[in-house]
């Protein structure tokens, strides 16, 4: 991986790389993409003929809504978007887009009835204005029932205002959390207050404003054998992954390496203690307080494979009522996606494989009040769409209750029904195959033995898992994805000079070095 330190020969042969990859695919998957079109000229696939029959019922108990999902770009913007298309919903496409130049996969997606450019917010008042006018904007002229927010980390205090003066000037229905709800959610520290305050298990966590403050702490912590790492609380590309472990082995070495980082009033960190232990992450659709759909699944740094817990085992019953407690706790107002990474002592894990009736300690670590793209392991589960978005346009009344958490009667929530392994094949193909081949003729590089299980496991996730992207009976996006979007990244990066380190697939994001 490359980092800030490497040339920007290094970074243009990597960019220059992965242009010539996305050059070299380009025959076959135009292929694959009209050998998709035409299957259907056969074969039915998919939502196409379920919508239909939705649409020929012409029932009283199903009424077609119009929906706005923003974000369609990522795939889990992406993957809502055809799911309320299969439910038979009309839905309308939104994300950021330079003038003129259709970059985003879900802009070419089948299921889209319309698509809209975004203003991009700019961390200014007015950026904040133009970008809430335009989804303003957009729910008037389409007459959107409902705003489904699958925006990501730059938007997410916008995206509470909008809520707020959508919901306040039109009848539309936001799957978006207010301001005040967002902020203490996605901020690390407030999080950790927040869930300290309900009585819920946190890791020990302390808010930090300047070197000093991090060496005390350390300095009191001797003697506990616990370790911290340090997170900034913010959002910094060329820390995000740092997960040294702190303190070291002497006083000197850990006043080395927290001199490197920028501590002040105005840039805080967290100093957070490590688990040694797995990590899982969680997506949940929340609507009034009460979990509407969920899932729970293994997770990493940078996740790129997604394979959901089963539903009974204890990890998942233990995440799901956490998850519920602190939904029901937060009151009638608390609707939209949430999503949090745990890690949970390793001893804990190997105790709840043989009890799945345990109840398992979790430590959270972060939450995403917003959509996960764990959202892509409900393909195939359309009751997440009729049980669980649509209990937004009924009377709170009307809602059932038949079980409860901490004496708060609640409906069942949605799981995935028989879900698929998801993982990207862009990014398989890098980091399993040519990445692996090329180490050969490094000095330190993998063996041939470790290159050929790599190998493997890219072939096991072709042929039995499922791309996040590609849909035979919608297989433009993933095309444009690959053939139009990550290679105009590339050649913006390789023109400008612009340093990177990682890409997201997924959610179409490069982390910067």
């Amino acid at each position: 991986m490359l980092t800030a330190e490497s040339s920007r020969l290094a970074h243009a042969a990597q960019n220059l790389g992965l242009l010539f990859l996305s050059f070299l695919f380009l025959p076959l998957d135009t292929y694959i993409l009209f050998l998709s079109y035409a299957s259907r000229l056969f074969f039915s696939f998919g939502p196409p003929s379920n919508r239909a029959s939705v649409r020929s019922t012409h029932t009283p108990y199903f009424q077609p809504r119009t929906i706005l999902v923003t974000g369609v770009g990522m795939t889990k913007g992406l993957t809502l978007a055809r799911l309320f298309y299969a439910a038979g919903h009309n839905v309308i496409g939104a994300d950021f887009e330079p003038p003129f130049l259709p970059l985003t996969c879900g802009h070419v997606s089948r299921s889209l009835k319309a698509f809209h450019r975004l203003s991009k917010p700019n961390g200014t008042r007015e950026g904040s204005a133009r970008y809430i006018q335009s989804l303003l904007s957009i729910i008037r002229k389409e007459k959107v029932d409902i705003w489904v927010s699958c925006s990501g980390v730059a938007s997410a205090v916008e995206d509470g205002q909008a809520k707020e003066v959508i919901e306040l000037v039109t009848s539309c229905k936001a799957v978006q959390y207010d301001v005040s709800t967002t902020k203490r959610l996605h901020e690390k520290h407030s999080f950790i207050e927040y869930t300290r305050s309900l009585g819920l298990p946190t890791p020990d966590t302390h808010t930090v404003t300047s070197r000093a403050a991090v060496l005390q702490l350390l300095e009191e912590s001797q003697g506990s054998g616990k370790k911290y790492i340090m997170k900034y609380i913010g959002t910094d590309d060329s820390v995000r992954g740092d997960m040294t472990l702190l303190p070291f082995a002497t006083a000197s070495q850990t006043k080395a390496h927290i001199s490197r980082l920028q501590i002040s009033e105005e840039r805080p960190w967290i100093l957070q203690q490590y688990i040694d232990g797995p990590e899982y992450c969680t997506h949940a659709l929340v609507v009034r307080g009460e979990v509407k759909a969920f899932t729970a699944c293994p997770s990493a740094e940078l996740l790129m494979h997604y394979e959901a817990l089963p539903v009974d085992s204890a990890l998942s019953r233990s995440m799901l009522r956490f998850t519920q407690e602190l939904a029901s706790a937060s009151g009638k107002d608390f609707t939209g996606h949430l999503s949090f990474d745990f890690l949970v002592d390793s001893r804990e894990v190997r105790s709840a494989k043989r009890d799945p009736n345990k109840a398992v300690r979790l430590y959270p670590i972060e939450c995403n009040p917003r959509a996960h793209t764990a959202v892509a392991l409900f393909n195939g589960t359309p009751e997440m769409i009729s049980e669980g978005y649509m209990a937004l346009l009924e009377p709170e009344d009307l809602q059932g209750k038949d079980s409860g958490v901490n004496g708060t009667m609640t409906t069942p929530p949605v799981y995935p029904q028989q879900p698929d392994k998801y993982y990207w094949i862009g990014h398989d193909l890098v980091e399993l195959v040519v990445l692996p081949f090329l180490s050969l003729f490094s000095k330190n590089g993998m063996s041939f033995v470790e290159v050929f299980e790599h190998w493997v496991k890219f072939l096991e996730h072709l042929v039995w898992w499922k791309d996040g992207t590609y849909e035979v009976w919608d297989p433009l996006p993933a095309w444009w994805l690959y053939h139009v979007y990550w290679p105009w990244q590339f050649f913006t990066a390789l023109v400008t000079g612009w340093k990177w380190s990682r890409v997201n697939v997924s959610t179409t994001k490069m982390f910067g070095c």
